[in-house]
């Protein structure tokens, strides 16, 4: 069911014994194993080594559930390292689901997880009601989902985020096909417990993990294993549990803002059959009515749809490059164009050189690319070269192409905002203004040409799935890595002791929407600040400083005297480790969160960002001046 990932290595269980008896830090190879395509008893051993990974990202999960979850907690532990989680999990015992869901001091609810999943399957809930019964139907669905909502608000007072997730329908039926309209049968009802938890969730900030899609995608039979639930109460398939555990952790890569946010294409047998070079345009095939040319259309128009949800899309070929780019410009049947395209590397470097310089022209990290090439020793050099780089294992019939790529879920999300919709052309943007620094003397000069805009504004409604997207995204320009769902934004748009800033930036490229967020805390005549993060895609651009500025004036307007900055080191933060330095902060030793830094607002630097921008403005509550400069 992993078919993206490379097979097991033969040599696995010697790979195990030498990590189990390596005294030093095994990170490195505990992620080169998991990047295999391993299964429930591998994961199993490796999970048990998780502690000796030293540089991945912590994340404690609670796991509530009807079933037993003995296999399926290793298998979790051991896919982490996958997606650099050090995954601990703590469960409830077998049979006490509702009990510590609602109990506070449930082990789950005090053990400070950093999410909770509510992993309940069909035998939890009694959905047999007479068939045809449309009032018994109707009324044990709302009993099944009050269940749910009973159990949310419960696990909602350990502060944990919530992951809920859908019921895989029987693989019986009792009148075949009939079942799925027919009140009262499992199936009917399950399809509609399933669509209205879907609805609720979303209009909550729970995460939904979905089970019944899952179980659709492999088959209903393969998912459910009769003699596993009988013997042990076992929820899945054994063969499965590595492809559970899969999705599950692919979504918490993504609610810590690990999704890939780049997709970059092969040319030559990836994008069209054919060499380009060799065989010329009327040579390549991306023909409707041809199977060969459909397949390969078939991941073009993939790559854009994908585009539209916001994945930036890029070129590396081993092409000459007006030879490449003719193609996007003349072919008559390609679906992909010039334009779509943000970063466009056609040469005769190497793969791995070339994502290098993708990611330095797009300003992401290597750990952002998932990499699509047909030629097995292309992908197996970035492998070994770019081991951050995600290189699905393609089969050997294009048709398949997206298929396998969309089953690795590297673009995983948990939530759609409108701006995602424009990233993609966010970071096109943002390669040309790398173009023009380029052809520009001082970064001065460069920063002017770009004729900024930037706006200050209190966090509010219609931006608090973008903020708390921001928020849990961000993990590189992120002082401190604290999370925040939708719920917290609105209690923090709501509570007086609390000053909130959004950013926006715009410049003669377009409109590069929300890029930072800054949350402070009232202490006496402080501003504690909680959280101070932004976008990579402006660095550079001295989008800090004009925020610093911001603070300080809307500071001295409610009395501030000092601004309390916080940095606690991760393993992907480093690039802030003196950002408080370089504004002018002063150290101040170590706090409970971190390291501490303190600036009077009285001496607070002045810099040149209001010559550097071509327009400041800032609107926030009564206490605070209008702006606009």
């Amino acid at each position: 069911p992993l078919a993206w990932l490379l097979p097991a290595p033969e040599n696995f269980s010697d790979r195990v014994k030498a990590i189990r008896a390596a005294s030093g830090d095994v990170t490195d190879e505990l992620r080169a194993l998991a990047g295999h395509a391993l299964n429930a008893n591998q994961l199993l051993r490796l999970g048990k080594l998780v502690d000796k990974a030293a540089a991945l990202q912590p994340f404690k999960l609670g796991i509530i559930s009807n079933a037993t979850t003995d296999f399926l907690t290793p298998a979790i532990c051991g896919t982490g390292l996958r997606y650099g989680l050090a995954i601990e999990c703590i469960t409830a015992d077998y049979g006490q689901f509702m009990q510590a869901a609602l109990d506070p001091d449930s082990a789950v609810n005090t053990a400070g997880c950093d999410a909770i999943l509510l992993a309940l399957d069909a035998h939890a809930f009694a959905l047999s009601t007479p068939p045809g019964d449309e009032g018994a139907a109707a009324q044990a669905v709302e009993r099944a989902l009050a269940m749910v909502e009973s159990m949310r608000a419960g696990v909602a007072q350990s502060g944990a985020a919530i992951i809920v997730h859908t019921i895989a329908p029987p693989a019986e039926t009792l009148l075949g096909g009939f079942d799925a309209v027919l009140a009262g049968s499992e199936r009917s009802q399950i399809a509609a417990f399933n669509r209205i938890l879907l609805e609720r969730c979303h209009q909550s900030s729970s995460a939904m993990l979905d089970v019944a899609g899952m179980a659709d995608t492999v088959g209903l039979a393969n998912w459910h294993d009769p003699i596993a639930w009988n013997m042990a109460k076992q929820p899945v398939a054994h063969a499965l549990i590595p492809y559970f555990a899969d999705h599950l952790c692919r979504l918490i890569a993504a609610m810590r803002g690990k999704s890939r946010k780049a997709l970059v294409l092969d040319l030559d047998n990836t994008v069209w059959a054919g060499v380009i070079g060799d065989d010329g345009m009327a040579g390549i095939n991306i023909a409707q009515g041809d199977a060969t040319g459909e397949a390969h259309l078939a991941l073009q128009s993939y790559a854009l749809a994908l585009r539209e949800r916001g994945v930036v899309l890029a070129v590396s070929s081993k092409n000459t490059d007006e030879i490449a780019r003719q193609v996007f410009r003349e072919h008559p049947d390609m679906l992909l164009r010039e334009e779509h395209i943000a970063v466009f590397q056609a040469n005769w470097n190497d793969k791995a050189s070339n994502l290098e310089a993708i990611a330095k022209a797009l300003n992401i990290c290597l750990d952002a690319l998932v990499f699509v090439d047909d030629n097995p020793a292309e992908r197996a050099l970035v492998r070994q070269r770019l081991p951050q780089v995600a290189v699905p294992e393609l089969p050997e019939d294009p048709a398949f192409y997206v298929r396998t790529i969309a089953a690795a879920g590297y673009f995983e999300a948990v939530g759609f905002a409108d701006e995602d919709r424009k990233r993609a052309q966010f970071y096109s943007d943002n390669a040309k203004r790398v173009a023009l620094q380029a052809n520009i003397g001082s970064i001065d000069d460069y920063l002017r040409s770009l004729e900024m805009r930037i706006s200050f504004a209190a966090f509010d409604e219609s931006g608090r799935a973008r903020i708390a997207q921001l928020i849990n995204k961000s993990n590189q320009f992120n002082l401190t890595t604290r999370r925040y769902s939708e719920t917290d934004v609105d209690a923090l748009i709501s509570d007086p002791a609390v000053f909130t800033m959004q950013i926006r930036l715009e410049d003669v490229f377009g409109d590069n929407g929300m890029i930072s967020t800054i949350i402070c805390r009232l202490a006496g005549e402080d501003w504690l600040i909680d959280t101070w993060l932004m976008s990579c895609r402006v660095l550079g651009r001295k989008v800090e400083q004009a925020a610093l500025q911001q603070l300080v004036r809307t500071g001295k307007a409610r009395g501030i005297k000092r601004l309390v900055g916080i940095y606690r080191p991760t393993e992907r933060n480093g690039i802030v480790a003196d950002h408080y330095a370089k504004l002018g902060f002063t150290p101040s030793g170590q706090s409970a969160d971190g390291d501490q830094w303190i600036l009077s607002v009285d001496d607070a630097p002045i810099d040149n960002t209001n010559q550097i921008f071509a327009a400041i403005s800032s609107q926030f509550s009564k206490d605070q001046s209008h702006e606009s400069e």
